[in-house]
């Protein structure tokens, strides 16, 4: 089992027995890691998995329609087929911290207690052979979207190398990072939720 899989089953374990009603945010420590996983979920009127779902496979059209995505552009890799699975480079802006950027595989998994799901994890090699100055490596990063009809979850866990960073961004990227989780995570479920409805 992949470490996308494995943080999905964490995740899963995690969720109630009924859909919520109103946003919902968690997050626990994993494996010592100096940030939390976390997993917002909340009611979105509309929502079709389908849809939703073909929209976050589609890396390629990320820039302009997911916020703070800067570039964004799939890979050709023989050992990750579409339309179940993509490779990709990523580079993301994040206000006052600057860009991060790492390569990822985006599966899109079988269905788990009623939801759709795609989840993500990092290709370190690859992604330890960017260049540093185009923006911070990603030493950690997992996630995935769950999505049911009307219900849409975004779930991540993300840590920057640390040679990458002074102190201060090492804080903001890590501690900091918990403060303001769970407006990040309602606010990329309503932007993914708008594009999906318009494409």
């Amino acid at each position: 089992m992949g470490e996308h899989e494995q943080f999905v089953e964490r995740v899963v374990a995690r969720l109630a027995s009924t859909p919520p009603t109103a946003f919902t945010f968690q997050h626990w420590s994993f494996a010592g890691r100096p940030t939390d996983e976390t997993f917002a979920l909340m009611p979105v009127s509309g929502a079709d998995p389908d849809k939703l779902l073909a929209a976050v496979m589609d890396v390629d059209h990320y820039v302009g329609n997911v916020d703070h995505v800067v570039e964004s552009r799939s890979i050709a890799d023989p050992r990750y087929a579409s339309p179940d699975h993509v490779r990709f480079y990523q580079r993301v802006n994040i206000p006052l911290l600057g860009a991060v950027h790492h390569e990822l595989v985006l599966h899109r998994l079988g269905p788990r207690n009623g939801y759709a799901i795609a989840a993500w994890e990092l290709l370190a090699p690859e992604t330890d052979k960017l260049d540093a100055k185009k923006g911070i490596r990603s030493d950690h990063n997992v996630g995935a979207w769950l999505v049911a009809p009307g219900v849409v979850g975004y779930c991540l866990a993300s840590t920057p190398k640390r040679d990458d960073v002074g102190f201060i961004k090492w804080k903001a990227l890590t501690t900091g990072a918990g403060l303001t989780a769970s407006v990040v995570l309602k606010n990329n479920i309503e932007g993914m939720a708008r594009w999906a409805a318009r494409r």
